[in-house]
């Protein structure tokens, strides 16, 4: 147990995740913010496929699996139900991993925020599919290699760009946007408890490392969450209302070299690209200064 966290767990040990997934401990610890009064919307992906085996559940709130495109829609559908029950005091809760959030769901997902359905979205991002073999996903960082675009002689590791999708939310007139990560479960907590009170669309991404994808010692995930955080690689920001908070202002940033070489997905790359990533790196993180900064709405 966590000083401050609660103790209540509705979301029970004994499911198939991975030794160190931080998935997992992401779901554990929303859940535990969110509380018992809540139906879940899950998308396949990994965390559907460990935590559900027939005839076995971890679940311990109402759960309800979908397609990997239709996780927000379904929420909506389900959250109109029980308005119309009258049981507006139930919150509905969609899951996903980066493939169904930042690609195959992602035009349902912008429709449930455009009609400001009231629910929350919670992303699990781990940077790839990692259900099916770790392929390039728009959420897979610039120069890792996964399956689908293996590094080599002629392919240097994914040539693009991460897709900002909390920006992009933010920019749908969402109430409340916000980022994460599992190296600190305070501040999920903090920041699910604000999304539950809000009414409207809401979403939070969570930084969650992959041992098996990114190829780094599964004792060692919470430390390589920490380094993305260090480094601002992840940066931890919330966006209220359009007004962006960064919630973890890191000042001395570490060299993003030490967040790449804990991880195999990144053993090819060149002094060169290294510094290219940081540059890239400290170009994101001016950015999002300038935004908070300027104090205006996006």
């Amino acid at each position: 147990m966590i000083r401050g966290l609660p103790e209540e767990e509705y979301f029970a040990p004994g499911h198939r995740a991975c030794a160190g997934c931080g998935g997992a401990l992401a779901l554990r610890h929303v859940l535990k913010a969110t509380g018992k009064n809540i139906v879940v919307v899950q998308a396949t992906g990994c965390m559907e496929v460990v935590s559900s085996p027939y005839p076995e559940t971890s679940w311990r709130v109402p759960w309800l699996h979908v397609a990997f495109e239709t996780a927000a829609p379904t929420a909506s559908g389900v959250a109109r139900a029980l308005k119309t029950q009258g049981k507006e005091d139930v919150k509905v809760v969609a899951f996903g991993g980066d493939g169904a959030t930042f690609d195959i769901g992602f035009g349902g997902i912008s429709g449930t925020f455009e009609r400001n359905e009231n629910i929350m979205y919670v992303c699990n991002e781990n940077g790839a599919y990692m259900n099916t073999g770790m392929q390039r996903s728009s959420a897979t960082p610039f120069g890792a290699s996964a399956s689908t675009m293996p590094a080599g002689k002629k392919i240097p590791g994914k040539k693009e760009l991460k897709k900002p999708v909390a920006l992009i939310l933010a920019a749908h007139n969402a109430p409340y946007v916000a980022t994460a990560s599992v190296c600190d479960l305070n501040d999920i907590n903090r920041k699910v408890k604000k999304a539950m009170a809000i009414k409207g669309p809401t979403y939070i991404e969570i930084n969650s490392p992959c041992p098996t994808g990114w190829y780094c010692d599964s004792a060692k995930a919470i430390e390589v969450a920490r380094l993305a955080m260090q480094t601002r690689i992840a940066p931890m920001y919330e966006i209220e209302n359009g007004k962006v908070t960064i919630t973890h202002d890191i000042t001395e940033p570490k060299p993003v070299e030490e967040y790449l070489k804990a991880q195999g997905r990144f053993k090819h790359l060149s002094p060169e690209q290294i510094k290219e990533i940081q540059g890239q790196v400290d170009k994101e993180w001016a950015k999002l200064k300038k935004l908070q900064d300027a104090g205006c709405e996006l």
